[in-house]
């Protein structure tokens, strides 16, 4: 019998992106349904549903202040239990906010709530994001836009808007920050301190600040700048304004910059302003080999905090076939890479199962790692595959235990793992180590060291 797809549209209702994210989730796992997505009714919100297969009519006719409900069901009446179940979490979730959360409708709403706030986080779609930040802007506020799909070019006006007004723009597609000790959208649970943290990356912010907090070290602020920010056509100008903002910072001793490779003319600036600043710096650009700058995450987090990261020795022995990683992280998907790339290793696979062609119509793999676990069978099952590769990430906004959703596969070729995560985390860390460790997973103590130990194994 071939499958269902079901649309239920709510005029009129918003939720933000990561709740939308997590109620798709719920929905996914559901007996009968074999895909599920909720997304605003934004024209290019509507072509990934379509894409994904999870558009019907009644869809096709949501406008960009409507929520569509997409589900894809063995039968019509699996379908029409999800769609009442979304209904339900969602009111069940407005019923659960405290009574002293406040809401409001429009940014002016907002802001007539809580005149004294000084940061805005945007997290609506790509389509009005710039709308929404220009706002936050206007009104005096710094901004993080959670949001993707800005174009560049009014990327790169916002940061000078901001610039003008001496604020902080972060973003757009910034997913990472820790802002005086607030971990905002998907972070982890790190002691404030002296380091600052200046990153292009989300997941990088997210190690390096967790091996600092591992060091018995803190972080003043995390800063996110968006993965653009480096590019040519934007310059920099997040990443300029935010060593000045922590240059400034009278708690910051230490700045810490994370990118992958920015353009040659701007790595130049920004090394340049680097030189001026009166805090030491350090600086990791992964894949850019030059004296002077942090070569791994681990040794950017070493570098700033003056100490090593513990040592674990790894058993020695031989594993036929080559290494198979499988990321939630895409910049510990890359830093893996390059480390075997440094080592004069070829023929091995890395895939970041968070970029968009693996997650369109459906959940982030930090929000869901199930996505993983098809990836995962497929890569056991393969007698060239000798050592599968894989992060654990945790902190807010991550799934409450990804290591148990990892492990329930019973794999039984080597898998070699590390976690990214602080014992203050929802999940704490020594609990999701100790429980890959239980079924047999080689644990290391960083995304670098995890490569390194894989490498070992297969050279």
């Amino acid at each position: 019998m071939p499958s269902l797809v079901l649309n239920r549209v709510e005029r009129g209702r918003y939720l933000d992106s990561v709740a939308l994210m997590h109620l798709s989730q719920r929905l996914a796992a559901l007996p009968g349904i074999e895909g599920a997505a909720l997304m605003i009714g934004s024209p290019s919100n509507k072509v990934l549903l379509r894409d994904a297969g999870l558009l019907a009519a009644e869809g096709e006719d949501a406008g960009v202040n409507d929520l569509v409900i997409a589900v894809r069901a063995s039968d019509e009446s699996a379908g029409r239990r999800a769609l009442d179940s979304a209904l339900k979490s969602m009111e069940t979730r407005d019923a659960s906010l405290p009574g002293e959360f406040l809401r409001s409708r429009t940014f002016a709403g907002a802001l007539d709530r809580l005149p004294r706030a000084n940061l805005a986080l945007i997290s609506v779609p790509g389509d009005f994001a710039a709308l929404e930040a220009r706002k936050a802007l206007g009104a005096g506020l710094n901004a993080l836009v959670f949001s993707s799909g800005v174009p560049l070019e009014e990327e790169r006006a916002l940061k000078r808007l901001a610039n003008e007004k001496g604020l902080l723009l972060m973003g757009p597609d910034c997913g990472t920050a820790l802002i005086a000790g607030t971990p905002v959208a998907f972070a982890n649970a790190v002691p404030r301190g002296d380091i600052g943290i200046v990153s292009a990356s989300g997941t990088g912010l997210q190690e390096v600040s967790c091996l600092i907090a591992r060091m018995g070290a803190g972080v003043s602020h995390g800063i996110g700048v968006g993965g653009r920010d480096l590019d040519e056509r934007v310059g920099a100008l997040g990443t300029l304004a935010a060593i000045d903002a922590l240059e400034s910072d009278p708690g910051t001793r230490i700045v810490v910059l994370i990118s992958k490779p920015p353009a040659p003319r701007v790595a130049e600036q920004v090394l340049e302003r680097l030189a001026r600043c009166a805090k030491r710096s350090v600086v990791c650009f992964l894949g850019l080999d030059r004296p002077g700058l942090a070569t791994t995450l681990r040794e950017a987090a070493e570098l700033a905090t003056g100490k090593k990261l513990q040592e674990e020795k790894l058993e020695k022995r031989k594993i036929k076939g080559r290494v198979h990683g499988l990321y939630c992280g895409g910049t510990l998907c890359s830093e893996a890479e390059l480390i075997f790339r440094r080592l004069g290793l070829s023929g091995h696979r890395f895939v970041d199962l968070g970029d968009d062609r693996y997650t369109r119509g459906r959940p982030h793999p930090m929000i869901d790692p199930e996505i993983r676990n098809d990836y995962l069978a497929t890569a056991a099952a393969d007698p060239a595959v000798g050592v599968i590769l894989v992060d654990v990430v945790l902190g807010y906004g991550s799934h409450p235990d990804p290591a148990g959703v990892l492990v329930k596969n019973q794999v039984t070729k080597t898998l070699v793992a590390s976690v990214v995560g602080t014992e203050k985390d929802p999940q704490m860390r020594s609990r999701q180590v100790a429980r890959l460790r239980d079924a047999g997973v080689l644990v290391a103590p960083s995304n670098a060291h995890a490569a390194e130990w894989a490498a070992s194994l297969v050279s």
